[in-house]
């Protein structure tokens, strides 16, 4: 078997995501759902051969002993992957992550119109949240590459793996790879102030070190793009207030509520009207009322300041996923499955 044969089939197919489990056939997620592929069960000598081919002698060795490593390959001309390699009953297993070689624009993506004008702000902090394989690297990719067409800027970027690959337009860009350009996020905010950033992605905000060092960056006057694991704007910012010690929160509240612009936390939805998926997404843009709750801990009131503030561009979930079913581009089955449709007039979706 080989495997660029294997991940242009993927592609070919629209698939999302490819795996490889020793004993079974490579299996796609096209459209969310997982379809088993033509090609013979996998066995432990050929996911070895692919993972030995993709990292090579010195990062083969690394992956061994650690027992699972991220990482990216490609497929010349059509695509990257962003690649997750595991052992599973003693055996090595493969995730891999399909990623256009073009990074798409953010008019494209149908997010809210108010996501746009987040690439015109000139400091602070801006997060994308939402669960796994919820579109966070494309909007933040899509956010990047808008601000390349429109600013001559200096972007830093620190991923785990590079995803997308983006050309230098008017801006000078700068992609730092964990593991290989870097040591850690941490350690690559630590030092990328003094690297004269107008903009810096961070690819997640995963501990305490890194989500302190952003929100200082974002303080000291620059824009700091990131994402967390949370379903909700309220959710983010308790998560970041909640991850310092309990002695220490009222200083990062007031921290949060100066530095913090927007959060955009998304979910994926299956088009019943075309092929493809779309997202719902919730947008907080932080006013006078948002950074008093934030700064007073009264985060509990955020999802009402989000429903009564539609002119500035806010959504609430519901609200998104209601518009999405009404205009005919989610089936009514998904859109329950998150929200119960009570009433769908326009009144009730806000449109």
């Amino acid at each position: 078997m080989d495997l660029q044969e294997l991940l242009e089939e993927g592609l070919d197919r629209g698939a999302s995501d490819i795996h490889l489990v020793v004993g079974q056939p490579p299996v796609f997620r096209i459209n969310t759902k997982l379809v088993p592929s033509s090609f013979p069960p996998i066995t432990s000598e050929i996911a070895d051969k692919f993972v030995r081919e993709m990292l090579g002698g010195r990062k083969y060795a690394q992956f061994l002993r650690k027992r699972d490593m991220d990482f990216a390959t490609h497929v010349e001309g059509r695509a990257r992957f962003r690649v997750n390699a595991h052992f599973q009953r003693d055996t090595i297993a493969i995730a891999f992550r399909a990623i256009p070689n073009e990074v798409p624009r953010l008019v494209e993506l149908n997010l809210p119109p108010v996501v746009e004008s987040f690439v015109d702000l000139p400091r602070g902090l801006v997060l994308v949240t939402g669960e796994t394989g919820s579109g966070k690297s494309t909007t933040l990719a899509a956010m990047i590459n808008e601000v390349n067409q429109r600013y001559g800027y200096h972007v830093i970027t620190l991923e785990d793996p590079i995803e997308y690959t983006i050309r230098a337009n008017k801006c000078l860009i700068e992609q730092r790879e964990v593991g290989s350009d870097v040591i850690s996020f941490a350690s690559g905010l630590r030092h990328v102030l003094r690297q004269d950033p107008d903009i810096i992605l961070v690819g997640e905000m995963r501990d305490l070190e890194t989500i302190s060092t952003a929100i200082t960056a974002a303080e000291t006057g620059h824009l700091v793009l990131s994402t967390l694991h949370t379903q909700s704007a309220a959710q983010t910012v308790e998560r970041i207030i909640d991850i310092y010690p309990a002695e220490q929160q009222n200083q990062i509240r007031a921290m949060l509520a100066n530095t913090l612009q927007a959060v955009i936390s998304q979910t994926l939805f299956k088009r019943i009207d075309k092929e493809g998926m779309i997202p719902a997404a919730e947008v907080l843009v932080c006013n006078s009322a948002v950074r008093a709750c934030i700064r007073e801990n009264r985060i509990f009131e955020i999802p009402n300041i989000i429903q009564t503030n539609a002119a500035l561009g806010m959504i609430t979930f519901e609200q998104s996923v209601k518009r999405l079913f009404l205009n005919g581009c989610i089936s009514r089955e998904d859109a329950q499955a998150k929200i119960k449709l009570y009433d769908t007039s326009e009144q009730a979706v806000g449109v």
